[in-house]
């Protein structure tokens, strides 16, 4: 699948239901990467702790408990749909190779070398990721 079609398919979700807040942006984002690295069958440890860090980003993001409820369930949401393509549907997928360079991004954000105390022993960064997430250009 093209990066062009990978992000048509994320801009239809979003579009399709926008969100209001930082918190529902990084739990679409989030969802939607999560969810592709199951189903590109990453390894296990990686996708929950990646999981781990989207929820860790959520709760920063959030202005109250109220919109991180929110923003986990817009999270579960896009994991859903994108972990659990429908079948009998002709939708286009993210590429797996994209998926992989993407969650090693996320994998070097500053998150993973200074996680929240309840996640400290569970978070880490992968030592395959070779790039950091650009936060000043909107990551």
């Amino acid at each position: 699948m093209s990066v062009l079609a990978a992000t048509t398919t994320i801009a239809a979700l979003l579009i399709a239901s926008p969100s209001a807040s930082d918190a529902d942006r990084v739990a679409a984002k989030g969802g939607f990467l999560v969810g592709n690295a199951h189903r590109c069958r990453v390894q296990d440890a990686r996708v929950v702790r990646a999981g781990k860090m989207v929820h860790d980003l959520i709760a920063a993001a959030a202005q109250g408990s109220k919109e991180q409820e929110d923003a986990t369930k817009r999270f579960a949401e896009f994991f859903v749909v994108s972990a659990y393509p429908d079948p009998g549907q002709d939708q286009p997928m993210a590429s797996c190779r994209i998926v992989d360079n993407e969650l090693a991004k996320l994998e070097q954000h500053p998150l993973a070398k200074n996680p929240s105390p309840e996640h400290s022993s569970t978070i880490a960064s992968s030592d395959t990721a070779a790039s950091r997430i650009d936060l000043a250009a909107g990551e």
